[in-house]
């Protein structure tokens, strides 16, 4: 049996939620080794003049530990 960690962040866009999540995993991954799973948790998003202009996700992402 593993043990697993798991972080919390936020990852942005100005396109749509799923690429918020996206850019979550991806920029974790770029420290971050052998992601295996996320978990959204909050989505939200910024509004100027009536518009969104920018999407957020709060996300979970879990990774194993190596001994």
């Amino acid at each position: 049996m593993g043990v697993a960690k798991v972080i919390e962040l936020i990852g942005e866009s100005n396109e749509n939620w799923e690429s918020a999540v996206r850019d979550a995993v991806r920029r974790a991954s770029e420290t971050v080794e052998g992601i295996t799973g996320v978990e959204v948790l909050n989505l939200t998003a910024n509004v100027s003049d009536g518009d969104v202009v920018e999407y957020k996700a709060n996300v979970k992402l879990a990774f194993g530990v190596r001994r």
